[in-house]
């Protein structure tokens, strides 16, 4: 069974950052979810083109590996295929048998691509599935943070997902934005002032748009 929940008005676009996740219940192989039961948590929501891929299969080995340090920083993950939960569940038990992983996680049952459609990760005339490989970052209200497109050759970076959730919970918790490559505990950025007065008051030495600071010193008001 897998319903989508939409609004007054059928979604005219795929969901974008800051957009809510369109909800649904689906069948998994953790049993029924849907985005709503994720409430209160952070959710990494990653999709496959197929089961018994082997990029995939190499990084759903990754996710389990990696789950704990998700689970440790209030996240959880999800991931999607259109292949029939069958499938799925043929997919884990191969993966528990032949390289002792226990995927811990839901994968959910797409096949009729509905799930797959509402995220955009499909293009709406296609029939091909090949296309279904995209993670979004979900808040724990249900507001889309970040999405990651990937294309069928290249494998994700789950320390970089990870990286990734661990900077965008650090900016809900602070006004103050992650430079590149940041890592947890590094300085973050000051915003760039927006006027002449504040530039000029700003800059004490540094560059006015570029300063760095200490995590604990732009707690929200």
């Amino acid at each position: 069974m897998l319903t989508l929940e939409q609004g007054p008005s059928a979604q005219l676009r795929p969901p974008m950052i800051g957009d809510p996740a369109p909800n649904f219940f689906a069948r998994t192989t953790l049993g029924e979810r849907s985005i709503q039961f994720f409430e209160g948590r952070w959710l990494v929501f990653f999709s496959h083109p197929a089961d018994f891929t082997p990029v995939c299969t190499s990084e759903l080995i990754d996710f389990a590996n990696a789950s704990s340090a998700f689970e440790a920083i209030n996240c959880d993950l999800m991931a999607l295929s259109v292949d029939s939960l069958f499938a799925h569940l043929a997919w884990i038990r191969s993966l528990e048998t032949d390289f002792g992983v226990n995927i811990n996680f839901p994968i959910v049952e797409d096949a009729s691509m509905t799930v797959a459609r509402a995220y955009g990760m499909i293009h709406s005339a296609s029939s091909d599935t090949t296309t279904v490989r995209a993670t979004y970052v979900i808040d724990p209200v249900g507001i889309i943070r970040a999405i990651l497109w990937y294309p069928l050759t290249t494998g994700r970076n789950i320390d970089e997902i990870l990286r990734l959730v661990k900077a965008l919970q650090l900016n809900t918790e602070i006004d103050m934005p992650t430079p590149a490559g940041w890592r947890e505990g590094d300085d973050v950025l000051v915003p760039a002032p927006l006027t002449a007065n504040e530039m000029r008051k700003s800059a004490n030495g540094a560059v006015w748009y570029f300063r760095k600071a200490k995590q604990n010193s732009g707690k929200k008001k």
